[in-house]
């Protein structure tokens, strides 16, 4: 059985930063998570998008795209 290293240990507190910080029936961008989110003001569009990513493949965030952009919301 492994430990989880430390960059796993921080994705997983800005994966919980996330869903704490997104309203039911509200939708975002990635770039509106990094603008609310405190935990995402400092990291890459690319980052936070892989984050994101990994919420929607655990299924507790949906998303959606709409004329080629990607809008996410809580499941």
């Amino acid at each position: 059985e492994k430990k989880p290293t430390a960059i796993q240990v921080a994705n997983d507190g800005i994966k919980n930063a996330i869903l704490a910080g997104m309203v039911a029936n509200t939708v975002y961008t990635i770039t509106d998570l990094q603008k609310k989110i405190p935990e995402c003001a400092e990291l890459s569009n690319q980052r936070v998008t892989a984050l994101v990513g990994q919420l929607v493949k655990a299924e507790k965030v949906q998303r959606a795209v709409e004329k080629g952009k990607a809008y996410f919301f809580l499941a």
